[in-house]
């Protein structure tokens, strides 16, 4: 009897480790009002208690910090107040609640802009957060802009996917052509609404092929394919490092849905010349401006 009592209590003890161990293994996401504007819009919600933005900050990182501590793996997404509205008004939820804030968290970390937190201060944190979220605002755009193009009237083809299928070729092509060192690609893109800008950084060894995060890979392809389909004016700047060397610039100019080299006195200029105003920038010190190189002519044709 003894030792079933005993036994009783062991599982009764054991229960509440149990659950210690599954909470360390179920993620956690804290959703991040990001600056001063989007924390005074929900400071209008009776259930959202803070009221200063800095202590609020100060306290999610203390969150944060925590729930690592616990061992636990913790991502962080945007939270945008406009869109929380939006959602509360679709699901058909009372936005004063706690519980409808935890469910759009949830939304947003399943489809949104997220980052995963490995101790990085809330400073650092908050730059990386927007940049994933204009990243995404880019690609998403992107897509929709491309799958609107419909079919081609004389071949039948699908114009966006086509044209995805050339950008993606050229991108490989330029990075299997740019050799080994660490590369900084950026692709400017011009729309009727606003310019598109796509980053990519990728690494590639002397003996291998390009290493690139799939996603990015994707995001930089859909900005080119828009280039591409819409024949504009837009362009691709290759930065190569690698060691014991000067960085390498290359640029290219998008002409009928290709990428044409530049000269290396283009690429100077481009890169020597202030965006906005257009006054002239001093050339980096350690930085050769090269020419672009030739990309080949076997891409698959973007549409007839």
């Amino acid at each position: 009897m003894a030792h079933i009592e005993q036994s009783g209590r062991s599982r009764r003890r054991s229960a509440p480790s149990m659950r210690r161990a599954l909470r360390r293994e179920a993620p956690s996401t804290v959703g991040l009002l990001v600056d001063a504007e989007d924390f005074a819009a929900m400071r209008h919600y009776r259930s959202f208690t803070f009221d200063d933005h800095e202590v609020y900050l100060r306290q999610v990182e203390g969150l944060l910090r925590t729930l690592t501590a616990q061992g636990m793996h913790t991502t962080v997404a945007l939270f945008d107040p406009e869109d929380y509205a939006e959602f509360c008004a679709e699901s058909g939820l009372d936005p004063d609640e706690r519980t409808s804030r935890s469910r759009f968290t949830a939304e947003i970390a399943a489809a949104g802009a997220t980052v995963a937190y490995t101790g990085q201060p809330i400073d650092t944190l908050i730059p990386l957060l927007v940049s994933r979220a204009v990243r995404r605002a880019t690609w998403e755009y992107a897509t929709m802009l491309l799958s609107g193009l419909g079919d081609c009237a004389d071949c039948g083809q699908d114009v966006g996917r086509a044209a995805f299928d050339r950008a993606s070729h050229l991108l490989m092509r330029l990075l299997e052509t740019a050799g080994p060192g660490t590369h900084h690609v950026v692709c400017s893109t011009p729309t009727d609404n606003e310019q598109l800008l796509a980053v990519l950084h990728t690494a590639q060894d002397a003996d291998g092929p390009a290493r690139l995060s799939t996603s990015e890979g994707a995001e930089f392809a859909t900005v080119l394919a828009v280039g591409v389909a819409l024949e504009t004016q837009g362009g691709v700047v290759l930065r190569t490092t690698a060691p014991e060397t000067p960085d390498r610039v290359h640029g290219w100019r998008l002409h009928r849905g290709s990428l044409v080299p530049l000269t290396a006195g283009e690429v100077f200029s481009a890169y020597c010349t202030d965006a906005d105003t257009g006054e002239p920038v001093s050339p980096e010190s350690g930085v050769e401006y090269c020419a672009g190189f030739d990309l080949g002519t076997d891409a698959p044709e973007a549409h007839h």
